[in-house]
C-alpha cells in the first residue's frame, strides 16, 4: 500500500494539472454550449413570435390540421375538375352558320341552317328558309353528323363547318 501513496505522490502534480485541464475544458465547453443554447432561444422566440401559439408542439399541430384541411379540398376540387372534363365533349359548343337563298330566288341569302354539335358531332342542325310567301324553320336532331331525317347539302355543310372548330 505504501507502493501506491508513493507512486501517487510522485505523481501528483499531473494528475492535478491533467484534472485542472479537464475542467478547464469542461468550463469552456459549457460556455460555448451556453451560448449556442442562447441563439437557438433567440431564434425559436423570433420564430414563434406574432403566431399567437405558445409553443412549437401547438404550432405544428395546427399547421398538421391545416395540412388536412387543404388536402381535403384539393382532393374535392379535383374531384370537381374531374366531373367538369367528363361534361366538357358533350356541351353543344361547336356551332356552324350557312346562309343561302334557298329558292334561288334574287335576295340577300336571308335562308340560314346552323348547326349546334358536340365533340361527338352530336347534337342539332336548324334550318330557316325565307321565300316571299313565307318563313319555314326546321330542326333536325343529329347524332354522329347523321340525322334519321334526310339533309340537304347546306345543313352538311353547317354540320362540317361546326365540326371544324376541333
Amino acid at each position: 500500500m505504501q507502493e501506491w501513496s508513493k507512486l501517487f505522490s510522485d505523481q501528483l502534480a499531473w494528475i492535478v494539472t491533467g484534472v485542472a485541464v479537464i475542467l478547464l475544458w469542461l468550463l469552456i465547453w459549457n460556455f460555448i454550449q451556453g451560448a449556442k443554447l442562447r441563439k437557438m432561444r433567440r431564434n425559436y422566440e423570433q420564430m414563434m413570435q406574432g403566431t399567437g401559439i405558445e409553443d412549437l408542439e401547438s404550432l405544428l399541430i395546427d399547421l398538421k390540421n391545416q395540412q388536412g384541411i387543404i388536402e381535403d379540398i384539393q382532393a374535392e376540387q379535383q374531384q370537381q375538375l374531374k366531373n367538369i372534363n367528363a361534361l366538357l365533349p358533350k356541351q353543344k359548343a361547336k356551332i356552324g352558320i350557312k346562309r343561302y337563298n334557298a329558292f334561288g330566288e334574287r335576295g340577300n341569302e336571308l335562308s340560314f341552317s346552323v348547326a349546334f354539335v358536340d365533340d361527338f358531332k352530336n347534337g342539332i342542325v336548324i334550318t330557316g328558309l325565307y321565300s316571299r310567301e313565307g318563313s319555314y324553320v326546321y330542326a333536325k336532331p343529329l347524332t354522329e353528323g347523321q340525322s334519321q331525317h334526310a339533309l340537304s347539302p347546306e345543313e352538311i355543310e353547317a354540320i362540317a363547318l361546326a365540326g371544324q372548330g376541333e
